[in-house]
């Protein structure tokens, strides 16, 4: 793992949530995307050379809906920067852990994604992203 990518944060109200973080950031958040396949809407904000992720369910079925329902607004899940997202998939569950849902997934921020279930984590839900390359053209 390179570095920590980013912190999740569970909101109820995107807009709301947008403008108490760029009040407590003092800077407006630089992205909203929706992931449609996870029934989520995110924010990014930039703080030094950390960002924050918010996260909005679209639909009542979401991961993140079902996570507010059960835990309430606050700290989702911490992601990981890696340089070779199947290469850590492998390594991590030859050390035991559960990656969820088994394979990589396209998230949002342009980064392709997969999960450690918490249950192998102390709680933590443990998010791994490696950057998606746009091949070059001529």
């Amino acid at each position: 793992m390179d570095k920590i990518e980013h912190i999740g944060i569970a909101v109820n109200d995107l807009t709301a949530s947008n403008a108490l973080f760029e009040k407590l950031f003092g800077e407006p958040h630089y992205k909203i995307e929706e992931v449609a396949s996870e029934g989520v809407r995110t924010s990014f904000f930039r703080v030094g050379p950390n960002k924050i992720e918010l996260l909005e369910a679209t639909n009542d079925n979401s991961p993140i809906a079902k996570f507010l329902e059960k835990k309430g607004e606050g700290i989702h899940h911490i992601a990981f920067a890696v340089a070779n997202l199947e290469g850590e998939m492998k390594r991590l569950e030859g050390e035991g852990f559960v990656i969820l849902p088994g394979f990589p997934k396209n998230g949002a921020d342009n980064k392709r994604v997969a999960f450690l279930h918490p249950k192998g984590t102390n709680g933590v839900l443990v998010e791994l992203c490696q950057e998606i390359r746009v091949a070059e053209t001529a």
